[in-house]
């Protein structure tokens, strides 16, 4: 048996229906040709790699390997060879999103939401998942930013196969309707990134100058503050917060998430409804 960073392991024969899948996985999606595929080379050579599973009152749960589960399970495998890990709960949904994230086949936004998952419910910062994914903390902001985009854009995104590029140019628009028309457009005439680049620059050139006003503050660094001040009054209060700042090409984003529990006063609920 060795041991690894703390995560016992060893080699099983388990049978498939014992396994329960990741909640964690954030691949939502499987291409049913992908999975023949699979299924056909493992009929040929057998799981080369082992998938790896931990321990569970009810059995066990996958951590990382699903492809692998069901491509046997399609070709009616009644056990397959897995890894036995002694993760807990948050390293497995850590070792499972990260290895997706790695094998760089999700797709641009199933990877900005396992980001996600990591920074808002297992506290990693963006530099850690760096870190881990040898990228720069500024690949991980650009990949949080995509996450501003509606889920009906993202839906369309993908059906139309364009690029993250396309994504990205698309969030330089602020308005909704002015965005959902631009998407269309660019979907409609098939443009490459440069001339849906070329659109949106169009686009935001359009902005009055009255209307950019209306969306700065005079003092950017005393927004912050009054910002830090808020939470650090709610705090005191005895009420955990989470805050992140993710800094944009050319905006910063600020999220700020209280616990259900929490009741809001008459006067937050007022600037949240302005």
């Amino acid at each position: 048996m060795n041991e690894e960073k703390g995560l016992w392991r060893e080699v099983l024969s388990i049978e498939t229906s014992k396994i329960a899948l990741n909640p964690n996985q954030p691949r939502k999606s499987f291409s049913d040709e992908g999975i023949i595929k699979l299924a056909d080379s493992i009929r040929q050579f057998g799981i080369i790699q082992p998938l790896t599973v931990r321990k569970t009152t009810d059995g066990y749960e996958l951590v990382a390997g699903e492809r692998r589960l069901r491509a046997a399970k399609e070709l009616g495998m009644s056990s397959v060879p897995c890894i036995l890990s002694g993760a807990n709960d948050q390293q497995s949904a850590e070792l499972a999103i990260i290895e997706n994230l790695m094998r760089e086949d999700l797709t641009i936004f199933e990877e900005a939401e396992a980001i996600e998952v990591l920074i808002d419910t297992y506290g990693l910062t963006q530099e850690k998942i760096a870190a881990k994914l040898s990228v720069s903390q500024s690949y991980i902001a650009n990949k949080l930013r995509l996450l501003r985009l509606s889920r009906e854009e993202r839906e369309i995104i993908l059906r139309s196969k364009l690029t993250e590029r396309h994504a990205r140019a698309l969030l330089r628009i602020y308005d909704d309707i002015e965005r959902q028309r631009a998407l269309e457009a660019i979907i409609k005439e098939e443009m490459n990134v440069s001339k849906a680049e070329e659109l949106v620059d169009k686009i935001t050139l359009k902005s009055k100058p009255d209307e950019v006003k209306k969306r700065t503050y005079k003092s950017i660094g005393s927004f912050y503050d009054a910002i830090n001040r808020a939470i650090s009054a709610i705090e005191n209060s005895g009420v955990k917060i989470k805050s992140r700042r993710v800094e944009g090409d050319s905006y910063t984003e600020l999220t700020i998430l209280v616990p259900k529990c929490a009741e809001p006063s008459g006067a937050l609920l007022e600037q949240s409804a302005n």
